[in-house]
């Protein structure tokens, strides 16, 4: 077993990371294959998130899930609320029998320095200091953006745009651990928290509401 990270969030909520050592065949044991998912790799984050959810909550039913338009899986009776993320060896997932939920996973790259304007507003650009060191800057500019994704699988109806419905208002916090206050102004204003953790080269933030 690879589940390196497992946190129950509350009575009726969990979320778990995985690092993928496996074949695909030691997946596919316990996890139907319904999309046609070609590339090796991108098969294996696929079988192995799905994996993670039955081991959050034992009954969850993986072969019920269904592909919104807005392609976000979900359950047809929604007896679960979950979100699955991906990024090279890992995946992740977060499950909930009560709330909506969002999860998301990144690896620090210059990829999201050189975009960082397009999900980035004004204010948020202040909360790079220009005193940080190269690897600061990278690693809190992947945080803003993984908090961002998470907020945007929360919310799954798709037709967000990151810089004009997501602001995020404050950071509490360490360099491992902690949370961002967030609010989402698709429709109404709402005032969201994300919590997030640094693990191995990872960050990984959720959101619960």
């Amino acid at each position: 077993m690879a589940l390196v990270y497992q946190h129950t969030i509350n009575s009726g909520t969990k979320a778990g990371l995985w690092r993928i050592e496996e074949p695909e065949e030691f997946f596919l044991e316990k996890v139907p294959l319904k999309r046609d998912v070609s590339h090796p790799h991108k098969r294996l984050q696929h079988l192995a998130g799905r994996y993670l959810l039955p081991m959050l909550f034992e009954d969850f039913p993986l072969e019920e899930i269904l592909i919104a338009d807005t392609r976000k899986p979900f359950l047809p009776d929604e007896k679960y609320h979950f979100s699955i993320s991906h990024c090279g060896d890992y995946a992740a997932a977060i499950v909930s029998s009560t709330q909506r939920v969002g999860v998301d996973i990144e690896k620090a790259s210059d990829k999201i320095l050189r975009v960082s304007h397009k999900f980035l507003t004004e204010r948020e650009k202040m909360l790079l200091d220009e005193q940080m060191s190269a690897q600061q800057l990278l690693q809190l500019t992947s945080l803003l953006w993984s908090t961002k994704e998470s907020l945007f699988k929360w919310y799954g109806d798709g037709g967000v745009d990151f810089r004009e419905h997501m602001h995020i208002e404050n950071i509490e916090g360490s360099d491992e651990e902690g949370k961002l206050i967030c609010s989402f102004r698709k429709h109404e204003s709402m005032s969201l928290t994300v919590h997030y953790r640094f693990l191995h080269d990872l960050v990984m933030s959720w959101v619960v509401s």
